[in-house]
């Protein structure tokens, strides 16, 4: 191939990915519907592909369907792999079943994507993006920009959204924790007492403590928060400020905590974790995305895209790379860490003060 015509294929394939940038909503917005109109539900209760008449009969509250809509938009969602078309018979009609990733977005699965997925394309959630180009400009909070206040405030006067957050926080746990339970059973082994700082409605610390009835789990979280919590057996919940004081246990667990806040901001909460246990048995266990901005693992490429979630969301947060927890977690008491990779999109890193 000549000089020109390698030139002309090169800026031919640059049109066609700016082409595929700019609809890339189109992909989300799909997933997104299928979602709402519990379409992975209706073939899995099936038990095998269906056709488009038996999806919409199942669709709830479906008075006057469109067919031709939902067609095309289960032709771009085989076309992604979210689904599989199955060609009966020649000229009958294609069926439609589940692949490796619609069954992530099954509602009644305990290992769901699909209150998360609801919750990140909510138009409160969208809507801070459209405010990253104000942000580079002059600083600021896109969330605060957008809303007028920061999520967490947003969250405790707006018991809708505080609902919609906390849901995708506890499917998140979900998937996270059955991993963590399953890959770090030695690094509990030893723990009496464990403070989930920023725990939530404590999905995470019940299922350590299904794993471990041993320990003896506290979920702390802001009061509005742990006011929704659920009962667990062998749980506390508390209510408090991590900025002001974090209570006293063996162990401080956070997941996904420290990647909301800014560097000042995550040495502050380090340092009222180092209080919290004890001085020489005492350790925090974190899990975090540890950013690899060059790396092709599975899932590197969320990775970066949950650094840019963090900009549309969050107070100053961000994820780091290794040299950038080192950096923190020395400044907040912790010399010493480990990082631990497991099959998940974090990894574990274990921090000690000594």
């Amino acid at each position: 191939m000549g000089t020109k015509e390698a030139e002309a294929e090169l800026q031919l394939q640059g049109q066609a990915d700016i082409w595929k940038y700019m609809f890339s909503f189109a992909d989300t917005m799909a997933v997104k519907c299928a979602v709402e109109l519990c379409i992975p539900d209706i073939i899995n209760m099936h038990g095998e592909p269906i056709t488009l008449s038996q999806i919409v009969a199942g669709i709830p509250d479906a008075h006057s369907p469109d067919i031709s809509y939902l067609a095309r938009i289960m032709r771009l969602l085989v076309r992604r792999k979210i689904f599989a078309a199955h060609q009966t018979s020649e000229g009958g009609e294609t069926k439609y079943g589940l692949t490796h990733s619609s069954r992530w977005l099954l509602h009644d699965s305990k290992m769901t994507l699909a209150p998360m997925l609801i919750m990140e394309d909510h138009p409160w959630l969208m809507t801070p993006w459209h405010y990253f180009g104000q942000c580079v400009k002059e600083g600021g909070l896109a969330f605060e920009k957008a809303h007028g206040r920061m999520i967490w405030d947003y969250a405790s006067v707006n018991p809708e959204f505080n609902k919609l957050f906390n849901d995708g926080m506890a499917c998140t746990a979900n998937i996270v924790m059955n991993t963590f339970v399953s890959e770090y059973k030695d690094g509990l082994g030893s723990v009496a007492s464990l403070m989930d700082v920023g725990g939530g409605t404590g999905t995470a610390i019940a299922e350590v403590v299904k794993s471990n009835p041993h320990i003896k789990g506290i979920n702390f979280d802001l009061p509005h928060v742990v006011s929704t919590a659920p009962i667990y057996d062998g749980v506390t919940h508390v209510g408090g400020d991590m900025f002001q004081a974090i209570p006293n246990a063996d162990a401080v667990f956070m997941k996904w905590i420290m990647h909301d806040w800014d560097d000042e901001s995550c040495v502050k909460i380090l340092k009222n974790c180092r209080k919290a246990i004890p001085k020489e048995t005492g350790k925090v266990i974190i899990v975090d995305v540890v950013l690899q901005p060059e790396g092709n693992a599975i899932f590197d490429d969320t990775g970066i895209a949950f650094d840019l979630l963090m900009i549309a969301h969050v107070s100053g947060g961000k994820e780091r790379t290794e040299p950038e927890w080192k950096k923190v977690l020395e400044e907040g008491g912790f010399p010493r860490y480990n990082i631990i990779k497991i099959p998940a999109l974090p990894s574990i890193i274990e921090a000690f003060p000594k």
